[in-house]
């Protein structure tokens, strides 16, 4: 696909760009490299200084690039600035805690003086999508290179504007050329750059098909990966809780980004004694929704990323209608123009039905009523997905009983799933594994060096 920025919204092409040819990326990969060997020399405190320079420029200019999120993408502008604002605060998370985070471990050895170093690995490159176009790139970059990593990132091919943008971020916060490098590439040019023995890590947020062809092209040349791929999140609702504050909450995890999360609430599995009065306003609050420009305040349902996203999803409620599932739309109609599709809320979707074990990215929500917790747990485990999932009840240590049933890597009692700079993110099963944000984040991609000081003298 060619990098292009489409305004969802409007159709407009904002913007197009050329992809590299073979000598820019030869020249970018050995820029690369040989920055790589003056960044791991500097200490904590001078790449801290870079770090937080860029999450000042983003507060200072959230808006400005908030925006530029927005046009092309779809997101409101209200949570485009979240998002920066989020971005700027993972930033700072890792200038403040890396250094402690990398502290050498002193072992209790039998003989000797034995420690454990964390040492930078060298060039990682990175595969992001679209949905987060800052923070994903923030949560695999900002720890790397406090690390003394450099990293290079074949950003979504649908938002170049953005994947520049952070390029230049770096830059403007005095990061040397060849800290962080935007690469405007092909798959088969991404392959390239994984085979190139310059580069030693790879990191993917897709689907799970992409997070396999990497993973195991990655793993032909011995190399390490981290893979944050697709989910079906449940959400449990039992009968003794809030349902008010719930139905907000649900609607919230089902719609933030307009659906288009890894970790989006997209299977709700609610008790069958508050089954249809649960229903009732869920379906009450979704329909609420304003749809319009993303860039006016008033509006809460926003265009998809894309007409082809759009699509695929409309695809997809189509199959499982023909599977025998009812489909019913909320809210009022939303614009013929732009990619926009109907909220709509899957019912009586059964175990046979192609969609049941699909992940959907937009505003469709799939729920289920269930007997009792034995057949929640189960129904939220009966999925090829395990990145994150959430329990509602009045009775918080009954909830944090249950999110141990549940095979996913996040559970949150009472909340959607979310993210912060300091909780480990990510999943298992085929939602991928290995972990970002938090210290389990600056783990992944830095040697482990034991180095043991051993008396001459000492026995064998």
């Amino acid at each position: 696909m060619p990098y292009q920025s489409v305004n969802p919204y409007s159709d407009e092409v904002l913007a197009t760009f050329d992809e590299l040819d073979a000598a820019e990326l030869e020249s970018a990969l050995a820029r690369a490299r040989s920055t790589y060997e003056t960044w791991r020399e500097r200490g904590f405190d001078e790449r801290a200084a870079v770090t937080r320079r860029a999450a000042r420029i983003l507060r200072e200019r959230q808006e400005e690039f908030a925006r530029l999120m927005t046009l092309e993408m779809g997101k409101v502008i209200g949570e485009s600035i979240e998002e920066v604002v989020l971005t700027a605060d993972i930033f700072d998370y890792y200038a403040d805690n890396a250094e402690d985070f990398l502290r050498p471990v002193h072992l209790d050895a039998r003989t000797g003086d034995a420690v454990v170093v964390s040492s930078p690995m060298g060039v990682l490159f990175g595969v992001q999508p679209w949905n987060f176009p800052y923070y994903q790139l923030v949560r695999f970059a900002a720890p790397n290179v406090m690390a003394g990593n450099v990293v290079m990132v074949k950003h979504s091919s649908s938002v170049p504007q953005s994947a520049l943008a952070f390029e230049r971020l770096y830059r403007e916060a005095g990061a040397p050329e060849g800290v962080y490098t935007n690469l405007f590439i092909t798959k088969e040019q991404a392959a390239t750059v994984i085979d190139d023995p310059r580069v030693r890590g790879v990191a993917l947020t897709g689907s799970t098909e992409a997070g396999a062809a990497v993973a195991t092209r990655a793993g032909k040349v011995v190399k390490k990966t981290t893979l944050e791929l697709g989910g079906s999140d449940p959400l449990i609702v039992l009968p003794d809780a809030d349902l008010g504050a719930t139905v907000h909450w649900a609607v919230w995890g089902r719609m933030h980004n307009c659906g288009q999360s890894c970790v989006a609430s997209k299977r709700l599995l609610v008790h069958e004694q508050i089954a249809d009065k649960f229903l009732e306003e869920f379906t009450a609050a979704l329909g609420t929704l304003t749809p319009g420009d993303p860039m006016d305040e008033r509006t809460t349902l926003p265009p998809l990323s894309s007409r082809t996203a759009a699509e695929k999803l409309r695809a997809q409620v189509a199959e499982a209608v023909e599977h025998g599932a009812r489909a019913t739309e909320v809210g009022d109609p939303v614009p013929t123009t732009g990619a926009f599709v109907q909220p709509t809320i899957l019912t009586g979707v059964a175990k046979d039905n192609p969609i049941y074990g699909e992940e959907l990215f937009g505003p469709v929500a799939m729920f289920f009523r269930v007997g009792d917790e034995a057949e929640a747990i189960a129904v939220a485990n009966d999925t090829r997905y395990g990145l994150g999932a959430s329990v509602f009840t009045g009775d918080e240590e009954h909830g944090r009983e249950i999110a141990r049933h549940i095979d996913s890597g996040m559970v949150f009692v009472n909340h959607p799933t979310w993210t912060s700079p300091e909780l480990p993110f990510g999943g298992t099963k085929d939602s991928g594994y290995g972990r970002e944000l938090s210290a389990l984040g600056m783990q992944e991609f830095v040697n482990k060096k034991l180095i043991d000081v051993v008396p001459i003298d000492a026995l064998p």
